[in-house]
């Protein structure tokens, strides 16, 4: 006895265990019913549907803010003075040749705000009477920076520390506002870790400890990996504020982008050079911030289905 289709039992029922049409192979003998062809057809229809619908609006979007900034106010005076091809041409350049200055300070300052992170965060994190005046060291440190602005904190290192004509110590623009960037972020940053490392179950470390491992050991190959593993998206933000914050390096006269943008302002009095950085800035931190957004999602995804603590 043939069963139909309808008879088969309710609409998707026909597919459990089936192969998928994209996949099926010539050879392999299956043949997709002609209801799941329907539904195939009719998913593509409203894709492209909703594809067409969004490309429209947005082009509408587009050409209604385009008129409405062109056609507003003193838009003439505007345009010349922010969005002048003459200077925009002139600064690139120039701007692209100080930008390396500041992928060197995040490459650099990075790194270095990691791992000083980390050991500020395992020093709050230590037990025992003992480490108390550790203890107290680090949230002093964490707590002092993250509360000072960090252009008062590049102004006293970039600018008072060569006024203290100190032998031995660098007076290099770049050292010293690689150095400020540094104490500023790695406050935050250690934060971050103590967060993740606190978020560590006890019952890791006493199944550590258990197995025979010791305190260290169990820090070592037990919680910070899982806390590292839970800290990655708040640290890749941190990444991308610290990215921007490196042209805050050029109060001290460091070349970089900003610096090199201020230079032609200086000399022509048109603001365009400004806007050329800051879209650079923009070009070089918006593929961080979507690689950050990925990662985020990915986590989660991975957590809701428990594949990760």
């Amino acid at each position: 006895m043939t069963v139909t289709e309808e008879e088969s039992g309710p609409e998707g029922a026909d597919d459990k265990g089936a192969p998928s049409a994209a996949g099926a192979g010539p050879d392999d003998g299956y043949v997709p019913s002609q209801r799941r062809l329907e539904r195939e057809r009719h998913r593509r229809t409203r894709a492209r549907r909703a594809t067409a619908i969004a490309a429209l609006s947005t082009l509408v979007t587009a050409v209604a803010l385009y008129l409405v900034v062109v056609g507003a106010p003193g838009w003439p005076r505007t345009k010349e003075t922010f969005f002048n091809g003459q200077y925009a041409r002139e600064a690139f350049p120039k701007v692209l040749e100080g930008l390396w200055l500041n992928v060197r300070l995040l490459l650099i300052c990075g790194a270095a705000v990691l791992v000083l992170g980390m050991l500020i965060a395992v020093a709050r994190t230590l037990r025992g009477p003992v480490f108390f005046p550790l203890r107290v060291l680090a949230a002093a440190y964490t707590d002092f920076f993250r509360g000072l602005p960090l252009i008062i904190n590049l102004m006293i290192v970039v600018l008072g520390v060569p006024a203290l004509r100190l032998q031995g110590v660098t007076v290099d623009p770049v050292l010293l506002g690689g150095t400020a960037l540094t104490l500023t972020y790695s406050a935050y940053v250690a934060e971050v870790f103590r967060a993740g490392i606190e978020s560590v179950h006890p019952s890791q470390r006493a199944a550590a400890r258990s197995l025979g491992l010791s305190n260290r050991q169990a820090l070592r190959y037990v919680v910070l990996p899982q806390a590292v593993r839970r800290q990655v998206p708040p640290l890749l933000n941190d990444l991308v504020s610290l990215q921007k914050d490196t042209g805050l390096v050029s109060i001290g006269g460091a070349i970089d982008a900003v610096r090199a943008a201020d230079i032609i302002v200086g000399r022509s009095l048109n603001y365009t050079p400004y806007i050329v950085a800051g879209l650079v800035f923009v070009a070089l931190t918006i593929p961080m911030t979507r690689f950050t957004d990925w990662v985020t999602a990915r986590m989660d995804r991975q957590r809701a289905q428990g594949g990760t603590t």
